[in-house]
């Protein structure tokens, strides 16, 4: 295997846990690091493609399920701002009238 397979290994390892504990900061420095790693590839010829396309599959899968965890996140927090507003906005009304 080569070195620039093991970096995606090793970033795509790093990203899943950063994932699954919702670090994300983590997750953008890593997301950083599979960028630079993927271009390495595409730029290295490797003898083991086999590995190497199997690798790039993992790192696709992870990065559609990141997408629908960040989507998630979004309309969960997009909910939460909209309460936050109407609890704001029912506070002001509660201080004109009390």
């Amino acid at each position: 295997m080569t070195s620039t397979v093991q970096r995606l290994e090793k970033t795509g390892c790093a990203l899943r846990r950063a994932l699954a504990s919702q670090d994300w900061t983590a997750i953008g420095e890593l997301d950083v690091q599979c960028r630079q790693a993927v271009d390495e590839a595409m730029v290295e010829s490797s003898n083991d493609e086999d590995t190497l396309r199997v690798r790039m599959q993992d790192l696709l899968d992870l990065y559609r399920e990141l997408v629908n965890v960040c989507q998630a996140e979004q309309q969960r927090l997009a909910k939460e701002l909209v309460q936050m507003n109407q609890s704001q906005q029912g506070a002001k009304v509660y201080q004109l009238f009390g």
